[in-house]
């Protein structure tokens, strides 16, 4: 039987811009909580604690469980982006990156670290009084160091050089949420962004595709559509810079869509945990959490499973993108940014919102960035 990929969404009523960031924010957050609870666990032991379906709720958790990092620097990219945002609505121009360092920078002394002697200083900010965020949740290395260094890498002057860890693609959501600028823009925003603390091709190309898939969900695309151009952002050579794609993001992103697409014919299903990790990665670097949380938002679409609507894709597809031997919050925190973008907030599930750690938190960042980009 032929299907229409998008089909089953298109049909609904597209939600609103404000509902967008919301459910994108709230989304990441919801797959980050639930995968944190198991992110250095082995699958073996996630079925010896869950049962053989491995962990779906979070009232197998006692009700609830904290967000991490990814959550945290997320968050502080929200509040990068806003100065520069209120920078330009005041008529001052403002360099982005710059804002998005300083705001890094206050998250590195949020989690203990000491802030190195040549870090500007910046007066704290709405998001820095709300003490969740000084909690510190297994923080990547490469973010620890790069911003330690006190430099403000570049493309062209990177600080870990070969760092390609997951700590850039699980924080750039947010590039992808800002309205009326041209995808190139987006992408090359949250490019430059990943290189403050990765110097890796693939950190920063594989944060730029991901903001980039964002950015088509928020204006209208649907879920194949979307992955679709990401991939051909990177296939087609239309990089800023005229830079190289890298060859393990093509090849991983390439192998999700495939993979996912297999599973809607008649002798698919969905990869099990092992074959998972054995065809996109463990998630642990940038190009495999993105493959993986792509994978488990496309494989789990209604037109694919059983899925009855946006509630159950989110179910279904967080619980593939945290139930494997890998970076359990990172893959879940982007496949919860991708569905909260595509369907807004309804489809997350009430239950899980009731329990999720700090929701006035992402809830009053989200709203500060629909009030300050007209959503």
């Amino acid at each position: 039987m032929s299907i229409d990929p998008d089909s089953t969404t298109a049909a609904s009523a597209a939600p609103s811009p404000r509902s967008r960031i919301h459910g994108c924010l709230l989304g990441g957050a919801l797959g980050d909580s639930l995968g944190y609870a198991v992110e250095f666990d082995g699958i073996d032991e996630i079925r010896a604690a869950f049962g053989p379906d491995g962990l779906r709720d979070f009232e197998e958790l006692g009700g609830g469980s904290h967000f991490s990092d990814d959550t945290q620097m997320t968050l502080y990219t929200v509040d990068g982006l806003l100065e520069a945002l209120e920078w330009a609505n005041s008529g001052v121009a403002a360099d982005t990156n710059a804002c998005l360092w300083l705001a890094y920078l206050r998250w590195l002394g949020s989690q203990g670290e000491a802030l190195p002697d040549s870090a500007p200083f910046q007066p704290p900010r709405w998001i820095d009084g709300h003490e969740v965020l000084r909690h510190r949740r297994a923080p990547g290395n490469a973010c620890l160091s790069g911003l330690a260094t006190g430099e403000m890498g570049t493309v062209y002057r990177p600080v870990n050089p070969d760092s390609k860890g997951c700590g850039t693609v699980m924080r750039s959501a947010p590039f992808g949420l800002i309205p009326n600028i041209p995808a190139e823009a987006v992408y090359k925003m949250s490019a430059d962004a990943a290189s403050l603390t990765h110097g890796h091709p693939s950190a920063r190309q594989s944060a730029g595709v991901f903001s980039l898939l964002i950015h088509s969900l928020v204006n209208g695309g649907g879920l194949h559509e979307a992955a679709a151009v990401a991939l051909a952002q990177l296939q087609e050579g239309r990089l800023p810079r005229a830079e190289e794609p890298d060859p393990a993001l093509v090849g991983r992103l390439t192998a999700s869509v495939r993979l996912a697409a297999a599973s809607a014919t008649d002798d698919g299903g969905l990869l099990g945990a092992e074959d998972l990790v054995r065809q996109l990665g463990e998630g642990w670097v940038a190009e495999e959490a993105l493959a993986v949380g792509l994978y488990a938002v496309l494989a789990t679409a209604p037109e694919t499973t059983a899925a009855a609507g946006p509630d159950d894709h989110f179910r279904a597809a967080i619980a593939v993108a945290v139930n494997h031997s890998g970076d359990s919050d990172s893959t879940a925190s982007i496949a919860g940014n991708i569905l909260g973008a595509h369907y807004g907030e309804q489809c997350l599930p009430a239950d899980w919102l009731a329990a999720l750690e700090a929701p006035e938190l992402i809830r009053g960042m989200a709203a500060r960035l629909a009030a300050v980009t007209g959503a």
